[in-house]
């Protein structure tokens, strides 16, 4: 027994509020984003590298390990 939808939004409207929040973090985020190098310079080494390497999965792609298998070739004859 499924009712028909009445009232609400429109499917595919955004939503005015969430829109509004994603915004206003956006650009707390970029504030804090220039103030940065200011704040990691404060900081004492194993403090800063703690934040660093929080920061890291941010900016740089997880690498994964390869794994070989039993019929693949593991000599390759590079010409150059």
């Amino acid at each position: 027994m499924s009712k028909e939808k009445t009232g609400g939004r429109v499917k595919g409207t955004k939503n005015k509020i969430t829109s509004e929040l994603r915004s206003s973090l956006k650009d707390i985020v970029y504030n804090e984003l220039e103030n940065l190098p200011n704040l990691l310079n404060k900081m004492n080494d194993e403090t800063r590298l703690s934040y660093v390497i929080k920061l890291l999965p941010f900016v740089m792609p997880k690498v994964e390990n390869i794994k070989m298998d039993r019929n693949e070739p593991t000599n390759f004859d590079f010409k150059m």
